[in-house]
Formats: structure tokens, sequence, C-alpha cells
């Protein structure tokens, strides 16, 4: 085991105790649901989730930075450049229909890059994680896990291709460019959020795309796609996350030989 051996296994601690909180007020008849400044739903499962992370982090990580979608960030006190970034529910749309695709998301940030990453998904009973140089597994929980590998796919034509929706690409002039991709992928879903990282880590799908990001939202992703193989950038081939950064961006996660074809589809975007 690597270097991150500890804080992997932090990462647990901190998913089993977001698990217990999101699981309980998953479906509940009197979960409170409001809309944030930027509209999208917030309910009290996520600030509550997020409160419990930020318990354990204070007790075992005490200066560590840190980074949440619901209370914001709190820096680094101690010498060295790490920073915790926690979504507490990904895919809170999902969470409040009662949709069992949404997780916790936690990343651990070394200057910036990300070096470690749970997903943890209590209502289809699976997580995934990794760490910098150790790989990447999945199974119900930290003593289940197998190693996992993207695929080998190395066609459009005989991928899966995901996504998170088409609004984002309408706004952004690459519209035409997704639809190419996909009439020219064998398969073309959208999973949306977290989960089609996962399947794409997995080997179970071969590419996803998000076209508006935040930080929390793709950085816990990066290290397990990456260390099942794959290839995570921006729209413009830089590796994502954008460093140092919490602000919008976008994701071109792959299983690698895809990577250069997906990029060069979706190009420039075109006139609107």
């Amino acid at each position: 085991m690597t270097g991150y051996a500890d804080d992997l296994a932090l990462a647990h601690l901190l998913a089993d105790a977001a698990d217990a909180v999101s699981t309980a007020r998953f479906r509940a008849l009197d979960l409170r649901v409001e809309a944030k400044p930027d509209l999208t739903p917030v309910s009290d499962a996520d600030t509550a989730t997020e409160r419990a992370i930020r318990t354990l982090l204070a007790e075992h990580r005490p200066t560590d930075g840190l980074l949440g979608e619901e209370y914001g960030a709190a820096p680094a006190t101690g010498p060295d450049d790490r920073q915790w970034v926690v979504d507490p529910i990904d895919g809170t749309k999902n969470y409040i229909r009662g949709v069992p695709i949404w997780a916790t998301l936690i990343a651990l940030l070394e200057g910036g890059r990300p070096v470690v990453g749970l997903v943890s998904a209590p209502a289809l009973g699976r997580r995934w994680w990794a760490a910098r140089g150790a790989g990447a597994y999945a199974g119900p929980d930290a003593a289940g896990g197998v190693p996992i590998r993207v695929s080998g796919v190395t066609a459009l034509a005989d991928a899966s291709f995901c996504y998170s929706s088409l609004d984002g690409w309408t706004a952004n002039g690459r519209l035409d460019g997704m639809l190419g991709i996909m009439r020219d992928s064998w398969r073309s879903r959208a999973y949306g959020d977290f989960y089609g990282y996962m399947l794409l880590a997995e080997g179970a799908l071969d590419v996803m795309v998000e076209p508006e990001l935040s930080l929390w939202d793709v950085a816990a992703l990066v290290p397990i796609v990456t260390e099942a193989g794959g290839t995570v950038t921006d729209l413009h081939g830089t590796p994502s996350p954008t460093v140092g950064t919490d602000a919008d961006q976008s994701a071109v996660a792959s299983n690698g030989a895809l990577h250069a074809d997906i990029l060069a589809r979706l190009g420039r975007p075109t006139a609107r």
C-alpha cells in the first residue's frame, strides 16, 4: 500500500458516517428541501451529511484544509498543502425524488491534485475508491473490495458513451459534436453525476463527459478513473480538475484509448 493508506482508511470512516446520515433520511416523508442561490436543490440530508464529515475531519485531520459543497472552505493550518474536498450528496435531485443513484464523494488533494478518492453509494450497496499508485477498487465496503479496470475498447463504433444531459452542450456550442458522438457510438446513455465515471472505471462503459461541474463534483472521481487505467481531462485536454479552483469546469473521462478521438470530435464550439 502507498503512503496514503491512513488517508484512505479515514475516507472509509468518513463514508461510514455519511452513509448513516444520508441513508436514514432517504425517502423520508419529512425531508426538507430548499433552493440554493443558484436554484439547485439542497436537502437537510445534504447539510447533515456534510456536518458529520466535518466533525470527523476536525478530530482526525485538524490541520488539513477542507472544501465542502454546502459549507464552503476552511483553510489548512498545517505545513502540508492538503485539502479534503467533499460533496455530501452528489445527485441531490435523484435523492429527493427517491432515485437510488446518489453518493457521497470524498477526495484528498495535495498541491491541488487529487491523490485519494472515494465514492460511496449506499442505496446501491456499493463503493469505489483509489489512492495514487495503489490501484482502484470497488465493493460493498473496504473489506470487500476487488480491483477494477477500464475497458480495452479502441473504436467509438464499439463504445458505450455516457453523458450527464444535453443542456450544457447546447449552451457551450458543442451540441453538434455531442450528437455526432452519440450517432457514431455503439450505445449512448445519460446516467449522470458520479455514476457514469464509476461505470467507466469498472469497464462497463467507455466514455463519460460533462460540460460544467465544480471541484467537489469531480475531485473524488479522478483518482478512481486514473488508477483504473483511464484518463480525465477538461475539454481542452488539460488534466482535470483545474488546479486550485472550485470554479465551474468541464470533464472528459475515457478509457484512454478513445480520449483523443472524443476531444477532437467535441473540438471548438460552433457559432450559436
